[in-house]
């Protein structure tokens, strides 16, 4: 699949990969500030923003298209960065192409299955009937009922646009990802561990990387190390950007151990 994607900067490569029911722009305050050191690629992962929609969607596939992205702009070695869902696509590449994988970068997400997360965001969604919907405000309207939120609910609505002829639309894919939740879920696996160098950046106030992940953190990428970042939520990134671009950075540009 020939994702949708973006470059802005020069230097050493860095792909950034966003989390489920976002898109490249997500991550934009980040890889901003990434582009005045490497060159950043920001992609829409499958049936997410102007990426292509299809009716698989699993890591393996996930996979193979950064592979793809990869080959085709002849990029032999790059960085990884990659928020929630991004974060463990970025796993499951370092483990798939570890030889092409200098370092990687996991924005508060560990390489284990969780439980069901987003039966409520799922069910706000569903609610809307994009091809009646008359304004923004409608749709927001719906969300309230199962989403408190407000910047939660505004998140989610980056994901409807105006087409041609002035109708509503999802950029994303819904009814795939709400067929393919439970492969979203999936951990990450490998028979043999990764070596290379990740950090993993935790949010403090969020639960996605707990105590009981280190073993099967440890087991994939022995070489880990983490960062608490406190007074953050597990949209770490949009809360405090500066300072975890400068954790992105200070990590890529150091030697490698």
């Amino acid at each position: 699949m020939k994702l949708d994607g973006r470059q802005q900067g020069e230097g050493a490569d860095v792909i950034s990969l966003h989390g489920l029911f976002g898109t490249k722009e997500n991550l934009g305050g980040i890889n901003k500030r990434l582009a005045d050191f490497f060159r950043v690629h920001s992609l829409d992962i499958r049936n997410h923003g102007r990426s292509p929609h299809a009716d698989e969607m699993d890591y393996d596939h996930m996979v193979a298209d950064i592979i793809e992205y990869m080959n085709d702009q002849q990029l032999e070695t790059v960085d990884l960065a990659g928020h929630s869902m991004g974060g463990k696509i970025a796993m499951a590449i370092a483990l798939k192409i570890p030889e092409r994988i200098r370092k990687v970068v996991v924005l508060d997400i560990a390489p284990v299955t969780y439980k069901r997360k987003h039966n409520h965001i799922l069910n706000a969604l569903s609610s809307i009937n994009i091809t009646e919907l008359n304004s923004r405000a409608d749709a927001d309207k719906l969300l309230a009922t199962y989403v408190d939120e407000k910047d939660i609910r505004q998140f989610l609505l980056k994901n409807i646009y105006r087409n041609a002829a002035g109708h509503y639309q999802w950029r994303m894919n819904l009814n795939a990802i709400k067929k393919n939740y439970s492969n979203i879920m999936a951990g990450q696996s490998s028979d043999k561990p990764f070596i290379g160098d990740i950090l993993f950046l935790k949010a403090s106030e969020s639960d996605y990387i707990l105590p009981e992940h280190r073993l099967r953190v440890l087991s994939l990428f022995p070489n880990a190390c983490m960062k608490i970042i406190s007074g953050t939520g597990h949209w770490l990134h949009a809360q405090k950007p500066e300072l975890i671009s400068r954790f992105i950075t200070q990590f890529f540009l150091a030697t490698p151990s």
